[in-house]
């Protein structure tokens, strides 16, 4: 059975432990010159897979490298696509998805040239894998059914227990327990049948979960220690973790917290021992949950920051919430409720962008119901034409008396066509309806709905004149400097999170974000419908979105990673506004409001709200702020204009 499957969504690799000795031997084998070239390379691969691989994947990247490397020169097509393998998953489980499909499409590119089609097939799973990890589950579908289509034609059962297997984690995600099981039956059967039992330890853990979601106790128990038993025969210290963690889990369900610590902490002993921090991370949450429980609130507490840490390393958001709600409880309970405040805030900002990701996965569910219901009909029209194709042989035998049977069948499958016409009519019906909200939806996450609506009305939306609309720029600072040092996932994923944040802050205030271009983010108070309050909420907008940066900054300091400082101005005054081309439409605003909003930006401070003179003028009287006149500042093509700096004023609204 494939050695890379998944548990739980995530990878789990099984490979064995080798002694040093047994280590020395293949690499004397890959260093010895005089060796054939195929048995070299061969030796360096089992080298990397069984020395390195789960435990010092920077090393085993190094090695890969030179293993490609040697492929390429003795012109081994086959050793560049195990090499070419190797790095995608090395990338993969190092949490860099781009560079991984790069190195699978290219071996792609490569085992479809040879005609080398196992090898095709087993890059396509493995990109599937990708996909599913991001929960792009259509992909990930496309994927492993492109591969399932290689592996039958080549009646290759391995390669299809394999993917049977992947199908039980996506209906298992979904909820959908029966067809999961089944997939994962499937698959276990086709390992019986190749006597190769020892391959089922993954999907008996995999059934273990499905039972604990279930609330089948007592079932999950049983496959967890089956698996377990398998995982502890092959010496696979991730499969033991991960069995270990279920059936610590299963304790903890049935309220026997000793049992379950017991499991939990040997589980995430190993876990630490291979560097597993998604693993670990969860562990140590189900660790938490006890110590909170048993009310040993400082030991919950150092537990649970440890687990948030590391799920902050891996960007698993929901891990981050459980974290986060631990040391709410904890806190809470110990009576520091300024700490308890922290977390507290902390789970409900995670809460919400988990749940703008959530739509994201929905549309992606809508997608993936689609794609099963088109595949379902093609399966039915396969059937079909096998069926008609076997009556017209019977037919050649028998003319007269199978001339009524192909009519009574023909009739039977009339009757059936109708009546699948129909469930397919009505299914339409709700699929078209499904699609009309997600367009409706999508439509208003572009464009406000006052002109989402007009657009819908009229085919078009007419730009209109605005009299009095609050411009709002943000900046950040060192953005530049900072991109020159980073990774493009590392800066856009930290832009992505201020961003998202800004994003709920304009929805807070009812004002309208307008764009972002690069790292600058801009928002408009006053349109499309005119508010009398516009412009302070533009300013206390303005406000929470620096006391948010100042707050993050404050935090990063405190660990390894890293955000910006950023600067923000704001300008009041006409503008116009409309709806920019007749493709990918953007809601835009232009006028020398807009290019004045911009110098007060660049003219302000980091961490400050910089208001221009006439923004000062509409809310001077408004005793929720104080102001803090910084006299003429020179501003390029428009000379020198009256700035403030505003805060927040003592006093309740």
């Amino acid at each position: 059975m494939k050695k890379i499957k998944f548990l739980f969504i995530l990878l789990c690799l099984q490979s064995s432990v080798f002694s040093q000795t047994e280590l020395d031997s293949l690499y004397h084998i890959w260093e010895d010159k005089n060796s054939v070239d195929s048995i070299r390379a061969f030796a360096l691969t089992d080298y990397i897979y069984k020395g390195f691989f789960t435990s010092q994947p920077d090393s085993a990247l190094i090695l890969t490298q030179h293993l490609y490397q040697f492929n390429k020169e003795t012109k081994n097509d086959d050793g560049l696509i195990e090499a070419l393998t190797l790095r995608g998953y090395i990338k993969f489980r190092m949490g860099n998805y781009s560079e991984a499909l790069a190195s699978y499409n290219e071996g792609l590119e490569i085992a479809e040239k040879i005609g080398n089609k196992i090898g095709a097939a087993d890059i396509l799973t493995k990109m599937g894998y990708i996909y599913h990890d991001n929960e792009d589950v259509v992909k990930a579908l496309v994927y492993y059914q492109n591969s399932l289509k290689i592996y039958e034609e080549e009646n290759d059962l391995d390669g299809q227990g394999s993917i049977y297997n992947e199908f039980g984690n996506i209906y298992l995600s979904r909820g959908e327990y029966d067809k999961a099981l089944d997939y994962y039956q499937k698959s276990i059967a086709i390992n019986i049948e190749l006597n190769e039992e020892e391959d089922n330890s993954s999907m008996y853990i995999n059934i273990g979960n499905l039972y604990l979601d279930k609330s089948d106790f007592q079932q999950a128990l049983a496959y967890y220690e089956k698996g377990l038993a398998i995982e502890k025969k092959k010496d696979d210290k991730l499969g033991i973790a991960s069995a270990l963690s279920g059936i610590g889990s299963v304790y903890l369900e049935l309220g026997d917290s000793s049992k379950a610590l017991d499991f939990l902490q040997r589980s995430y002993d190993i876990s630490e021992s291979i560097n597993d921090i998604q693993g670990g991370a969860s562990t140590l949450l189900g660790i938490g949950d006890i110590y909170l429980e048993s009310k040993n609130y400082k030991k919950a507490i150092a537990i649970c920051k440890k687990s948030l840490s590391m799920t902050k390393k891996v960007g698993d958001l929901g891990g981050q919430e459980y974290a986060c709600g631990c040391l709410y409880e904890a806190y809470r309970a110990l009576g520091n409720t300024t700490e308890a405040l922290v977390f507290h805030e902390q789970m409900i900002f995670i809460g919400d962008s988990i749940k703008t990701e959530d739509l994201a996965i929905k549309l992606q569910q809508i997608e993936f119901s689609k794609k099963i219901m088109a595949d379902s009909l093609i399966q039915i029209e396969k059937d079909v034409k096998v069926e008609l194709q076997h009556k017209s042989e019977v037919q050649r035998k028998d003319k007269n008396r199978n001339l009524a049977i192909a009519i009574g069948t023909i009739s039977f499958l009339l009757a059936i066509g109708f009546f699948s016409r129909w469930r397919y009519v009505k299914k339409s019906k709700d699929v078209l309806k499904k699609e009309k909200d997600r367009s409706e939806s999508l439509l208003l996450n572009i464009l406000p709905a006052e002109i989402a609506e007009e657009l819908k009305e009229k085919g078009e939306a007419q730009a209109r004149d605005f009299e009095l609309v609050s411009i709002l720029f943000t900046d950040f600072k060192g953005f530049t400097e900072m991109s020159a040092e980073l990774t493009a996932a590392e800066l856009i994923g930290e832009i992505n999170h201020c961003f998202k944040a800004f994003d709920l802050i304009c929805e807070k205030y009812k004002i309208e974000k307008i764009k972002t271009i690069g790292d600058a983010y801009m928002a408009a108070g006053g349109l499309p419908v005119p508010s009398v309050d516009s412009v302070k909420n533009t300013v206390l907008a303005a406000l929470e979105m620096q006391s948010f940066m100042t707050q993050r900054f404050s935090d990063i300091e405190k660990t390894d990673g890293f955000t910006f400082e950023m600067r923000l101005g704001i300008h009041t005054g006409p503008v116009v506004a409309g709806i920019v081309g007749v493709k990918k439409y953007q809601y835009d605003i232009w006028g020398d409001t807009v290019n004045t909003a911009a110098r007060i930006e660049s003219s302000g401070a980091v961490g400050q709200v910089n208001i221009s003179h006439y923004t000062y003028e509409l809310l001077k009287d408004n005793p929720q702020f104080t102001f803090n006149y910084r006299g003429k500042i020179e501003v390029k093509g428009k000379g020198k204009i009256d700035m403030y700096f505003v805060t927040k004023a003592n006093t309740r609204t």
